[in-house]
């Protein structure tokens, strides 16, 4: 089912048709007026709109790609593959509140994972009037769940007939079921301008009012895409009333310009939605001044203010991506500068009663160093904004100077905004918005200013709270983990630790290597469950733990089950794999025991690599009465034995014994020696991955 090569849809007529009726028969089984259907992409970790009824494709382009990482209900009912309903948009703003900032309206949504087995294909989506009040019932789940199965069960057959189940387009747009529907002749005696468009935004009626007033014939208009036949509608200004009439089924009306060159350039526009489509009015003779909505002609500086009140769609997203203080910062310098018009940006975090400079960008050199580091006492706005609370605009530089005499300025002319940084009522900063000229701040834009100052404030307190486990976490795992190896005559040893990628917590992987006796050496390799500093915490317990028995004399068998039923009596509910290998250095003789790890691999001196098949238990922390059964093996002079953790063979989305095919592949085609370099071989190709989720442990161990 991958896309076309014009992105125009699938590749066979069979998956049109798959699409097509799950997502038709979903709607009218829901009572609904809208859905679609999300897919998984060739890009890892990506979800693309594949089919959507009800609603014009391009008006939604935004949402067409989800990340399954974002938090959207789509990606968390693929991500946790479990149903995610919505029955109002009190109930979506509660959970999902980025949805929200870029779809404010009132309207019911469900979506359910569509997935065979273990085999997790995309989710199907239906949105349908808004029940405030009442949850989505026990009967609507179970259609919900039965269109689900029955659309992966003929996905699976797809994919078994050799049709990879992908998507990588743009969406089929469904023709919704029910036409749009002909006026007919009383339309027609309307002097006001009447359009019908369907679901999907095409015209199916328009009356002679509307032709004359447009100046095209009304059999022209017929077929055409609305926003084809009048592109001054597809403003962003304008854009959002269109989203808002689809999704919530309520009227909306709002004053238009279509141009100071058009006759009458300005327009009064009516949207009445129904489950078959949309009436459109367009009305020149009532001012549309009077009329709701924002009236801006495209291209001029208020057209650009109206579309920055669309801009909170984008922030929220991006900022869910940023992980650190400063990637916050940088944000909020790409997406909120841009959008009001401004040139300057800073943040000051709350320290100790003090704020601390993070980030600026537009100021002159040198000029906000003065502030840094001012106590919550000093009459500023930067401070005063916080301590009260709420936002300070000043529309001139004159006006910040009458308000706080003395201040230093750093322009003559421009204006400025003070917003306070709070994040569910714990101060953490304040953050300026700078502008090159004098300007007012509408009511609108304010309150839109203040909304996002609170996104802001808490993407930097989550991201605090990141940087100091993050810091903490990796001072435990650095000086947990051995700084340097035992050295011997006749065995070489190499370990490595990479942590996960960019965003990603520090985790619970470790290595060992323990000299146990003048003849004997313990390898050992672990992860612990989790991440973060609790996750590092066990893990140094456990490398302890395994030190302690080992250094005891005991067997493998023993080493590991003394280390499990430890395990359990320090934090029930915490888990974790290990193998752990007593190898004699002189005869390279070895017993192995293995507690839900991955099976090592050996390379054998002529260059063949394999999987070993050592016999082993469950992980650690789960039974108590749990048994950890030997195997014996053979490391002969100049093989190499390669033990790992999981995040080295694993990548989202694809079969972890891929990744084990590739180590191995990867194990076999290493020069023998240095062992150094076939470490950083092994780890190479893992460490320049950017989604890596978990970090990577690897041991190896040659005999001379």
């Amino acid at each position: 089912m991958t896309a076309r090569p014009d992105g125009g849809g699938p590749a066979s007529d069979a998956a049109d048709l798959v699409l097509a009726r799950a997502t038709v028969g979903a709607v009218q089984a829901l009572g609904g007026y809208a859905g679609g259907v999300y897919l998984r992409s060739g890009t890892e970790g990506l979800l693309r709109m594949a089919a959507v009824t009800g609603l014009p494709g391009p008006l939604f382009r935004p949402w067409w790609r989800i990340q399954v990482n974002r938090p959207y209900p789509v990606a968390e009912a693929f991500r946790y593959g479990q149903a995610v309903h919505l029955p109002d948009g009190e109930a979506a703003m509660r959970r999902f509140p980025q949805l929200m900032a870029g779809l404010p309206f009132p309207f019911g949504s469900l979506y359910e994972p569509v997935g065979a087995g273990p085999r997790r294909f995309g989710v199907l989506l239906v949105v349908r009037p808004a029940t405030p009040g009442v949850p989505v019932g026990a009967a609507d789940r179970g259609l919900m769940r039965a269109a689900a199965d029955g659309l992966a069960r003929e996905l699976a057959g797809l994919e078994a007939a050799g049709e990879p189940v992908l998507w990588d387009g743009d969406p089929l747009c469904v023709p919704w079921p029910v036409p749009g529907g002909g006026a007919g002749e009383a339309a027609d005696r309307l002097a006001q301008a009447v359009l019908s468009v369907d679901r999907q935004g095409a015209i199916g009626f328009a009356n002679t009012a509307a032709g004359e007033l447009l100046g095209l014939p009304a059999a022209g208009l017929l077929g055409r895409g609305l926003w084809e036949a009048l592109p001054w509608l597809g403003h962003p200004a304008y854009e959002d009333h269109f989203r808002g009439a689809f999704l919530s089924g309520e009227p909306v009306r709002f004053g238009a310009r279509r141009g100071a060159d058009a006759d009458p350039p300005s327009l009064s526009v009516g949207l009445y939605p129904a489950p078959s489509g949309v009436t459109v009015t367009l009305d020149a003779s009532e001012r549309p001044g009077h009329a709701p909505g924002p009236v801006a002609v495209p291209g001029s500086p208020a057209a650009d203010q109206a579309s920055a009140l669309y801009r909170p769609v984008a922030l929220a997203i991006a900022l869910t991506e940023a992980v650190t203080a400063r990637q916050v910062a940088a944000v909020v310098t790409e997406e909120l500068l841009p959008a009001f018009g401004g040139r300057q940006l800073a943040i000051y975090l709350l320290d100790e009663r003090h704020l601390h400079l993070a980030w600026e960008t537009g100021f002159p050199q040198g000029f906000l160093d003065r502030f840094d580091g001012v106590s919550l006492d000093v009459r500023l706005p930067g401070v005063e904004t916080l301590t009260s609370g709420r936002p300070l605009f000043f529309e001139s530089m004159q006006h910040l100077a009458s308000a706080y005499p003395g201040i230093p300025l750093d322009a003559d002319e421009g204006a400025r905004a003070f917003l306070p940084l709070i994040a569910s009522g714990r101060p953490v900063g304040s953050c300026i918005l700078g502008f090159d000229a004098a300007r007012g701040f509408r009511p609108e834009e304010r309150m839109v200013l203040t909304a996002l100052a609170g996104l802001i404030a808490q993407a930097l307190a989550r991201a605090q709270r990141y940087d100091s486990e993050a810091a903490l976490a990796r001072g435990l795992q650095s000086a947990l983990l051995p700084h340097r190896l035992p050295v011997t005559g006749r065995v070489t040893t190499v370990g490595r630790y990479l942590p996960g990628s960019a965003g990603m917590d520090i985790g619970g992987d470790w290595y060992d290597v323990v000299e146990t006796g003048p003849e004997r050496l313990a390898l050992v390799i672990g992860d612990v469950q989790g991440h973060g500093v609790a996750a590092a915490a066990t893990m140094g317990q456990l490398r302890s733990a395994v030190r302690a028995f080992a250094l005891s004399g005991n067997s493998p068998e023993q080493v590991v089950g003394g280390t499990n039923r430890l395990l359990i009596d320090l934090d029930p509910g915490q888990f974790a794999s290990c193998c752990y290998v007593l190898l004699d250095p002189g005869s390279g003789r070895a017993v192995a025991a293995r507690a839900g790890h991955p099976q090592p691999l050996l390379r054998h001196a002529d260059g063949r690599a394999e999987v070993l098949d050592l016999a082993g238990g469950v992980v650690l922390g789960v039974d108590p009465e749990a048994s950890y059964p030997e195997t014996e093996l053979l490391l002969e002079p100049g093989a190499v034995l390669a033990m790992y953790t999981d995040g080295l063979v694993e990548v989202p989305g694809a079969d972890i014994d891929e990744g084990v095919e590739r180590l191995r592949a990867a194990l076999a085609a290493a020069r023998p020696s240095p062992l150094t370099e076939t470490a950083d071989r092994l780890v190479g190709e893992a460490s320049g991955r950017a989604d890596r989720p978990d970090d990577i442990a690897l041991l190896l161990a040659s005999r001379a």
